[in-house]
């Protein structure tokens, strides 16, 4: 399956609010260590797993936190099941780790924000759902604001006036 950020991609005319979700999207893949190639198939810690039928549900330590976070988005395997049932995912294929995150992003009531290139508030509504983001609070690798602010407009997004 396409992730929903290359279907984006591949349309001739995006929108602004399309290019800011896909360039949110795209620093929140760099913030959880995931903008790769295999940023898909990423479990917490760095392993990768090959099958996308399903959340691959594997708990896994490290730097003294157990976690079952997997995907591009570092999406927690109760977080899925959550989000799979609620919006009829069928498996864990790139597209469904795309629209997953994008339903996070809108419960955190961030998702206006987001397309109307409200970074700051975007983030700060999304701090409690990506570990990484500035100000999470859980003890974990957050990154810098301006290094995200960074990949989002070099990801083609814009900032509101």
């Amino acid at each position: 399956m396409i992730p929903v950020l290359f279907l984006l991609i591949k349309r001739k005319k995006m929108t602004v609010a399309e290019k800011n979700l896909k360039a949110f999207l795209a620093m929140i893949r760099y913030s959880e260590g995931t903008f790769s190639k295999d940023g898909y198939r990423k479990l917490y810690g760095g392993g990768l797993f090959t099958d996308f039928s399903n959340h691959p549900n594997t708990p896994i330590t490290k730097w003294g936190i157990t976690s079952t976070a997997a995907g591009a988005y570092q999406i927690l395997f109760r977080t899925w099941q959550e989000l799979q049932s609620k919006l009829k995912l069928t498996d864990f294929s790139p597209a469904n780790q795309d629209r997953a995150a994008i339903e996070l992003i809108r419960r955190r009531k961030a998702l206006e924000d987001v397309m109307a290139g409200r970074f700051a508030q975007a983030i700060v509504k999304c701090r409690k759902e990506w570990a990484s983001l500035p100000g999470a609070g859980y003890g974990q690798n957050e990154k810098k604001p301006a290094a995200l602010l960074a990949v989002y407009k070099i990801a083609g997004g814009s900032i509101a006036a």
